[in-house]
């Protein structure tokens, strides 16, 4: 065989690969996430989220958008957002989790315990609910050449996270794959089909890019999450370092602010840090996930052994399953666009004390913590 043509041969074989690399997990994801498209055969539609549709296709024969996220459904009917408007007067919906020092949720707490402040005034409760639902969660996950390269320590801390998160869910829980490195990939829409999501998550295998965009990718799936109703959160698997995002990290925050969909990141690659391998720009990304997830009202882990995973699994479950349903009606109702801090309490009823739990077995006091986003921002005024 002569030997300039097994040499081009070769070439031409690593050539393909590097543009196939390139392509990064499969540049075709649809790019629904909840957004409405155009409607073609309402008999095939799955309520309530606009998934079950491959990620591959791109096409208008897709399934039809439910009739609870189409626009004229918004329009009318605002329920899935977190203030919604009737007769001119603002709702404001807060989910609260209070948790024990160990993650778990402490359930049973009665409506009069809960105080919730606006600005600093407190405010009157018109609804109160608890309940374990079933979850919304979009799995936005960094998969760039930068710390993802094909079986490295960040390859495989990426792929252990997703897939251990995947097997938490429940039948009735729906979810969508998201990958993200120089532009944003919608692998698979909202779905409760486990083989869907399984066939999104095979092509997690070689990242394209090295460039990672985390606040483009977690600000756009926000924004597309906002009108979904019910338990609803990102779950973010990231290095917390971005490189070439359009968007700046204060204009995340506001946009994470505004959709009231809260953010429950996971950070990779801890164990390398601490063998030496850390600098600035992972300590400035773990304080951006740290608020993204405390503004938010979801929560920020940092685990250095995949022995910490299934606590950390567990907590985001019982932590988005198993939480407290607030509804006021503010006392301040201007139409401003402001931006309304909140804070949640709890408090003895009968003094307005902060309220002290007491383990029934120790007898000592517990300290438990709050998780509820911190704040909304006030609707404008219809111009």
């Amino acid at each position: 065989m002569n030997k300039n043509w097994i040499i081009a041969f070769f070439a031409g074989l690593l050539l393909w690969a590097g543009v196939w690399a390139q392509d990064g997990p499969n540049s075709s994801g649809s790019q629904t996430v909840a957004r409405p498209r155009k409607n073609t055969d309402k008999s095939t539609a799955t309520p309530p989220f606009s998934g079950d549709t491959p990620a591959a296709t791109n096409s208008d024969d897709q399934q039809s958008i439910p009739s609870k996220l189409s626009p004229k459904a918004t329009k009318d009917n605002d329920a899935g957002s977190d203030v919604s408007f009737k007769a001119d007067t603002n709702i404001v919906n807060v989910d609260v989790s209070v948790l024990d020092p160990n993650g778990n949720p402490i359930p049973n707490l009665p409506r009069g315990y809960f105080r919730i402040l606006e600005d600093n005034v407190p405010q009157t409760l018109q609804q109160f609910g608890t309940s374990e639902a079933p979850m919304t969660v979009a799995m936005v996950i960094e998969f760039s050449a930068r710390f993802q390269s094909y079986y490295s320590m960040g390859w495989r801390d990426t792929l252990n996270d997703a897939y251990g998160f995947f097997q938490t869910l429940k039948k009735d829980d729906y979810v969508a794959i998201i990958a993200y490195d120089l532009r944003t990939t919608i692998l698979s829409d909202f779905t409760a089909d486990r083989s869907r999501t399984m066939e999104a998550m095979q092509r997690l295998t070689i990242p394209g890019f090295s460039e990672s965009n985390m606040f483009d990718a977690v600000s756009d799936t926000a924004d597309r999450m906002s009108k979904i109703e019910g338990r609803r959160a990102i779950l973010l698997i990231t290095s917390g370092i971005d490189t070439f995002s359009k968007l700046t990290y204060d204009k995340t925050r506001k946009i994470l602010q505004e959709s009231g969909v809260p953010v429950y990141a996971i950070s990779i690659l801890q164990a390398a840090r601490a063998m030496g391998n850390d600098n600035i720009s992972f300590l400035q990304g773990d304080n951006e996930l740290r608020t993204f997830a405390k503004e938010t009202g979801g929560q920020a882990f940092f685990p250095r052994f995949q022995g910490e995973m299934p606590g950390v699994f567990r907590n985001i479950s019982q932590s988005l399953r198993n939480q407290y349903t607030l509804t006021y009606s503010p006392n301040n109702q201007a139409h401003d666009g402001k931006f309304r801090k909140l804070t949640v309490q709890l408090v003895n009823p009968q003094t307005g004390e902060p309220l002290k739990m007491v383990d029934d077995k120790t007898k000592k006091n517990i300290k438990y913590t709050i998780v509820a986003k911190a704040g909304y921002v006030a609707p404008r005024a219809v111009e």
